[in-house]
């Protein structure tokens, strides 16, 4: 095991959010060592699922999710970020500096951490799923970045909680029809996200009824031919009735993940999972240690509100750093 110099911030995580507190920390003249993931983990974040961002600020005609990401890296990497395709093992953030230990044996000191681990969408766990999202070839997990491509589409929406609520309202200004699919007769949402749902005549809802297969057919998408989903097979969750609802769209509404492991026993989280800040900061109850995007943000969850906050991390920690 190895050990390197104390660094003045490290930053776990490489999607909007790190980069953006990459790029203020480095113009600070602070240094910063970005810890983007590897394999299993991708780095970049929830945007490299992601096949067009229309949504962003300054891409009038759009760019690809993979594509804005790099564009995030490279401006950071040109003033001074130092960039390192690794896992963390393990963070003891009990002892000053804070002393990261990598997955492959590096123990690294910091005397600040700026946490941009994000969130991972829970998935329904059916064959091709994850293919068909990577690919933008009907299935998404998130109805404000994608639903505005699926314009006179009927949807499927699958889920029972107010996620799922605000996703099947949300497509109603796209799509011709919402079919709102979940695996009990009783939602997990609250009675209002409920009785809104109920009342909208273009979501439909059919519960007790559990996905069991994506449907797929090959189709023409601009120049290029591939496969989409049409439809997804589900079964009764009591006679065990098998059925295709069809549909030129799934968008999985189980939930996200806080991606928070490193630091169970060290931070606080919430009931949800996710890390507290304290305010409107970024500062976590360790100072020093500031959390930022998607791991701290269970309600916004874009691309641009994670930057923003990966912003504010930057600057509490330049001003941590300068009063220590």
């Amino acid at each position: 095991m190895t050990t390197t110099a104390q660094h003045q911030v490290v930053i776990i995580g490489s999607g909007p959010a790190g980069w953006t507190a990459a790029l203020y920390t480095a113009r600070a003249n602070l240094s910063p060592v970005v810890f983007e993931g590897a394999s299993p983990n991708v780095p970049g974040g929830q945007l490299m699922w992601t096949s067009e961002v229309e949504n962003f600020p300054g891409f009038p005609h759009g760019i690809k999710g993979p594509e804005m990401m790099a564009k995030f890296k490279e401006q950071a990497e040109r003033f001074g970020t130092a960039v390192r395709q690794e896992n963390i093992a393990t963070v003891d953030l009990s002892k000053r500096p804070f002393v990261i230990v990598t997955e492959g044996g590096e123990t690294i000191t910091t005397a600040s951490l700026i946490i941009a681990t994000g969130a991972t969408a829970k998935l329904l766990g059916l064959p091709r799923e994850m293919e068909l999202m990577n690919a933008g070839s009907g299935v998404s997990a998130c109805a404000t970045c994608d639903g505005a491509f699926y314009k006179g589409e009927e949807l499927i929406v699958v889920g029972g909680g107010d996620t799922a609520m605000e996703e099947a309202s949300f497509l109603t200004r796209f799509a011709s029809k919402v079919i709102l699919v979940h695996r009990r007769e009783e939602f997990r949402a609250s009675k209002i996200m409920v009785d809104r749902v109920r009342e909208n005549p273009k979501i439909e809802m059919q519960t007790s009824q559990i996905p069991i297969e994506i449907i797929t057919e090959r189709k023409k998408v601009g120049m290029f031919e591939k496969d989409w989903l049409v439809g997804v097979k589900v079964k009764h969750a009591v006679t065990g009735e098998e059925k295709i609802i069809k549909a030129g769209g799934l968008f999985v509404a189980i939930g996200h993940q806080p991606n928070v492991s490193l630091f169970k026993g060290q931070l606080e989280t919430a009931d949800n999972g996710y890390l507290v800040t304290q305010g409107q900061s970024s500062k976590t109850q360790v100072p020093g240690v500031f959390a930022c995007g998607d791991v701290q943000d269970s309600i916004y969850r874009q691309a641009i509100t994670a930057a923003g906050s990966g912003c504010m991390a930057a600057i509490d920690a330049e001003r941590f750093l300068a009063g220590h």
